[in-house]
């Protein structure tokens, strides 16, 4: 079964359905306008021939012939350069450090909250409570251009959209304060790329 995979013309993308890093990468492959294969499957019930591929058995893991990657951030680089139109970062050196910190941050502070608020029970509230602030005070990287920290879309704004999409499920409400976040997301919302990003599930989100 793994060789039929490896065997495919196309990538491979297997996904969950509401994960904010699955979310993440096939935000990628919509705004590169890829054609893939998406096997959503359950973490609690991963196939055999993704656990042959991939031995932590993570998710996302993308397939693209031969080459087997499982790590979310790896991922999206390689879909950038081995998809070149439209590219998803900067050309300068600093703007690209400057994007790579900003997703380092938000995986290590935002991410661990949601996971938090998915699990319920008494942190759960405290977790809200967190990311409503990290959100509020990261206001400044969404007023700096167009897009998060870049005047065009880039593999930051398929980190932070997925997040941000998920805020009405996870019962955090920026207010007021938050306007200029929301205004931003919207904008990209309502766009084609993210229409075609999204499982069943994460479509319901919004109702």
């Amino acid at each position: 079964m793994v060789s039929s995979v490896r065997n495919r013309t196309v990538l491979t993308l297997f996904t969950t359905n509401d994960a904010v890093q699955c979310h993440r990468v096939r935000m990628v492959l919509a705004a590169k306008g890829v054609v893939y294969d998406r096997v959503e499957v359950s973490p609690d019930k991963l196939p055999e021939d993704l656990l042959d591929l991939n031995p932590y058995g993570t998710l996302p893991t993308l397939v693209d012939r031969d080459l087997v990657l499982h790590d979310t951030s790896v991922i999206c680089e390689y879909l950038d350069e081995r998809y070149p139109h439209p590219p998803l970062m900067p050309i300068d050196p600093l703007s690209r450090a400057r994007l790579r910190l900003a997703m380092v941050r938000i995986e290590h502070d935002w991410l661990p909250l949601i996971e938090t608020i998915g699990q319920g029970g008494r942190k759960a509230e405290t977790a809200r409570k967190h990311l409503r602030e990290q959100l509020l005070s990261a206001r400044p990287l969404f007023q700096a251009a167009k897009y998060f920290l870049n005047p065009e879309l880039s593999l930051a704004d398929c980190l932070v959209v997925p997040v941000l999409w998920r805020l009405k499920t996870l019962g955090v409400k920026l207010g007021r304060e938050g306007k200029v976040i929301t205004d931003y997301g919207d904008r990209i919302f309502h766009s084609p790329g993210f229409a075609r990003s999204l499982s069943d599930e994460e479509r319901a989100m919004a109702e």
